[in-house]
């Protein structure tokens, strides 16, 4: 892949996107039906409704701004609206988008109403639309393409199959100086020392230790059983039967290379390589965290099948079970199942995949972007005031 020819749009603040999106991103939930009524007023630009963003505080209130202004200021976004109800936290987020060099707007709701606001918006937002239409592609390289990981619904196979596929991708991305995220922080259990083995110093380790332990920590306090949660349902029936069998699956998929640095959520990374993520193991809360931190394209390995898609990070979802990818094929990207009967080499597969990204980055398609599955879910630390 290195020397097929790959295009994408370069950002004024250094950062490379392989989609064009003019996004209209609500502060809270009370603008979201402003948000979504502005995009369908404006064919072309994408409304991203969510959950919260009233009487949140402290660190909770502080993830939610750094999800939505990582949002906004992921490659793969040309120009954003945000709308609020207050006009001080929507200028905080409209400021640090546009700080980036990328334009960006705020309107709120408070003695404006709605009406008049969705008038102002959708004219902005036009008008966004066409200047971002006019952007061209650019010759990029790939490692500039940075790149997040998931598995989700795992099974039997995903560990033999589609997570190792994803590794050969990890290290040969990262071997050309490319950047990847990963995280799912609880389901590294029972294999946390094999991540800690490869963190590239002490005080990587130390700070990768300090999270996993403090997540567990907030886990164990709740005195609840995971079994259902953690390994789920899907996990069970796919015959992972406890959790460090499902960490082992999940660690397969990153590779041989070193850990280089432990970050949190939502947070943009400073060293290129190979990053640990804090984050949970919801599919729709990690992408959108990993896409705040600017990631612009997304491999999810899965055995059971999962529909997962975000709205600014195209999703390629890879299975090794050939059940799901007979009955799920209009969400499945790429079979390897092929690796499981001996039919298809390892690297072979690795180098389907990343045909496929190459595909994916100069603009086609994933079946998640096709089929519409756009989930953007924050992430929620604790209850609101």
């Amino acid at each position: 892949m290195a020397a097929e020819r790959l295009t994408g749009y370069r950002r004024s603040d250094g950062g490379v996107g392989i989609r064009n999106h003019v996004v209209v991103l609500p502060v809270d939930d009370l603008s979201n039906a402003a948000a979504e009524r502005v995009a369908s007023v404006v064919p072309g630009v994408l409304a991203l409704p969510h959950a919260y963003g009233r009487l949140q505080f402290g660190p909770d209130l502080e993830l939610t701004f750094s999800t939505l202004i990582g949002t906004g200021c992921n490659p793969n976004v040309a120009a954003a609206v945000v709308i609020g109800i207050e006009p001080a936290w929507t200028a905080r987020i409209v400021d640090a988008i546009a700080a980036t060099g990328k334009p960006a707007v705020g309107l709120s709701i408070e003695r404006h109403g709605d009406l008049q606001t969705i008038a102002e918006a959708a004219r902005h937002a036009a008008r966004m639309l066409q200047d971002a239409t006019a952007l061209e592609r650019e010759e990029v390289r790939i490692e500039e393409i940075m790149i997040s990981i998931k598995c989700g619904e795992s099974d039997t196979t995903t560990g033999l199959g589609s997570c190792p596929t994803t590794s050969v991708v990890v290290d040969r991305h990262v071997n050309r100086g490319g950047t990847v995220l990963f995280g799912e922080t609880s389901e590294l259990t029972g294999g946390e020392h094999l991540i800690a083995e490869r963190c590239i110093d002490d005080e990587v380790r130390k700070r990768f230790m300090s999270m996993y332990d403090n997540y567990i920590a907030m886990i164990e306090a709740t005195g609840a059983n995971l079994l259902g949660s953690q390994p789920t349902e899907g996990n069970i029936r796919g015959g992972l039967s406890t959790i460090e069998e499902k960490a082992l699956g999940n660690i397969a998929k990153t590779g041989t290379v070193p850990v280089v640095d432990a970050i949190e959520p939502a947070a943009r990374p400073t060293k290129a390589g190979l990053n640990f993520m804090d984050s949970s193991c919801a599919a729709a809360e990690t992408i959108t965290l990993m896409a705040a931190g600017g990631a612009v394209l997304h491999v999810f390995p899965t055995g059971q099948g999962n529909v997962i898609g975000n709205p600014i990070e195209p999703v390629i979802k890879v299975t090794s079970n050939p059940v799901t990818a007979s009955t799920m094929s209009e969400h499945i990207d790429l079979d390897v199942s092929g690796i499981l009967t001996g039919e298809l080499g390892l690297q072979q597969a690795g180098d389907q995949l990343e045909a496929l990204i190459a595909q994916t980055i100069r603009g086609r398609l994933t079946c998640a972007e096709v089929l519409g599955h756009r989930e953007f879910v924050l992430t929620k630390l604790y209850q609101s005031a």
